[in-house]
């Protein structure tokens, strides 16, 4: 029974007891003829004279990361509101540092224990169980009181004159901590019926962010050959512009998602009014990005002022003269001179290519040339409305053929990017795991991106014309729920008995691009056989 007992206490306190050493530590537990409150140990520990002052401040430490441990409350899978885990303890101990000691072997000389206050967070991780332990950060103490008060971000932010950006992104960072529980997103597919839990994964299913695609002006500085759109369009004022943020603010939060805004155009930094509307969008505190042109390094040091992005995209259309040909005389050059300023004021670049017959060729050349120039590198096929119509696309057999060799090419460079839904057919074949897609979760369009048009035009996919309605006339909300932007969503009736429906879904530009009917006939370069 002694034994028993000596064997539980070693489980409740093996700090404790590695730090006291086996001899003592055993005449310790001796001392205790059944298992002893908390308190009762403390005092022990206290009375043995030699020990480390901190160990009754750990021995408290340990044993309510044991009592979390073996608890009997479950974290539940879903809750209707914000709420804070169960299983939280909030620890104020008086010695700092402990729960360094609790990583020995996984930090290099770890600070040691010192007196002082410090307040200790333990919790269940959500979905896996395991128990987490860290010193609580003014972060988590900020989102934990905004739960407690039941009190809205924008209420405090009013209050205390900050960005309310910031305070949602302290109780993002509680959720995706485990410390807050959250509903589950609201953006999310229906499941066909056929499909079973064994080829669908949820994470195509549900996305837990939303990006507004925000072509703020149609204004330019070139005049490709592929432009889809030139028409003109009524300039946006920016109080416009900070309404549409509000509203997709809103719509974030009711859709339980992270928000985000990818800034492009025409040429986004031309837009008259773009430092203050990528100021109010950070202090939104959605995620940034932008789709742009090259521009002066003056200008980015004032945007990174505000609020780093998340990535700055520019274009290549294929090697120098090709891409020139397309774009503009010197244009290759002007992308290779940002990009070297993008790597030195550490922005994560992307460059995208839209592929056509007389540049696939060029691909994976260009990747190749690429490779120490910027982070990342994709190509979309090209979409033949607009002046696009004027190109060519490559025959299906011709893109299956690239495909195969730019999958292959992609093993060795790292900057090559897979996002043509498409190559989930080679995935799936080979039985391995299927890949995002285009936007993350197969076709995007009217799922986990709008696109808004300088006139407040909404759309399912930027790259076709598909108008869902008009965001300076009805909320974003009730674009998005409408009949029109599911049947978007739902995409083609010949995909939708096709096993990896959620990560593909083909293209619906290139069936309009094609002539076909989006809502029946499948993209026309698939090559899928179920």
């Amino acid at each position: 029974m002694k034994h028993t007992q000596n064997r539980q206490l070693d489980e409740i306190f093996p700090l404790c007891r590695s730090i006291i050493g086996s001899e003592r530590w055993s005449s310790i537990a001796t001392c205790f003829a059944e298992i002893p409150d908390l308190e009762s140990f403390q005092q022990r520990l206290i009375q043995t004279g030699g020990l480390p002052g901190f160990l009754p401040e750990l021995a408290r430490l340990e044993w309510s990361i044991n009592e979390t441990s073996g608890g009997n409350s479950d974290v539940p899978l879903e809750v209707d509101r914000i709420r804070i885990n169960p299983t939280l303890k909030l620890l104020s101990l008086s010695w700092k540092n402990l729960t360094l000691l609790l990583n020995e072997g996984k930090v290099v000389s770890p600070p040691l224990p010192e007196p002082g206050e410090e307040l200790v967070l333990i919790w269940k991780e959500p979905g896996t169980g395991k128990t987490k332990i860290h010193p609580a950060s003014n972060d988590d103490l900020l989102a934990l009181k905004i739960v407690v008060d039941n009190v809205e971000p924008s209420q405090i932010a009013h209050e205390s004159m900050v960005a309310v950006g910031l305070l949602d992104a302290a109780v993002d960072r509680a959720v995706r901590n485990g410390i807050l529980l959250a509903p589950k997103s609201l953006i999310k597919r229906d499941t066909p019926l056929f499909l079973s839990e064994e080829n669908v994964s949820e994470n195509f299913l549900s996305s837990y962010s939303f990006t507004l695609q925000w072509h703020i002006t149609q204004a330019c500085d070139l005049h490709c050959k592929h432009c889809y759109d030139r028409s003109a369009r009524s300039p946006m004022t920016l109080n416009q512009g900070i309404r549409i943020l509000s509203d997709l603010y809103t719509f974030c939060r009711d859709k339980h998602v992270i928000g985000g805004v990818s800034f492009t155009g025409g040429n986004p930094l031309l837009y008259p009014h773009f430092t203050e509307l990528y100021r109010a969008a950070a202090e939104m505190g959605f995620s940034l990005s932008i789709l742009g042109n090259p521009c002066p390094q003056e200008q980015m040091e004032e945007i990174i002022a505000i609020q780093q992005p998340s990535h700055f995209q520019v274009s290549l259309e294929g090697l120098p003269e090709h891409n020139d040909f397309i774009r503009g005389s010197g244009h290759f050059e002007r992308v290779t001179e940002v990009l070297k300023m993008l790597r030195k004021m550490n922005i994560f670049s992307m460059v995208m290519l839209t592929l056509t017959k007389d540049n696939m060729e060029q691909v994976i050349p260009l990747a190749d040339l690429l490779r120490n120039m910027t982070d990342r590198f994709h190509f979309n096929r090209l979409s033949m409305v607009g002046e696009g119509a004027n190109l060519r696309l490559p025959d299906k057999r011709e893109y299956v053929a690239f495909l195969e060799s730019y999958i292959e090419a992609a093993e060795r460079n790292p900057i090559m990017g897979l996002k043509d839904n498409l190559i989930n057919i080679f995935k799936y074949r080979k039985g391995q795991e299927l890949f995002g897609g285009c936007a993350g979760y197969g076709c995007g369009a009217a799922f986990n991106f709008l696109a808004v048009l300088p006139d407040g035009e909404v759309h399912a996919c930027r790259k076709f014309p598909s108008p869902l309605g008009n965001v300076f006339r009805q909320g974003i909300a009730e674009i998005y729920d409408s009949e029109t932007a599911k049947r978007y969503r739902a995409g083609c009736s010949e995909c939708s008995s096709c096993a990896i429906r959620p990560a593909c879904g083909g293209c619906l530009a290139s069936a309009y691009s094609h002539g076909l009917n989006i809502f029946e006939e499948k993209d026309p370069f698939c090559f899928m056989t179920n």
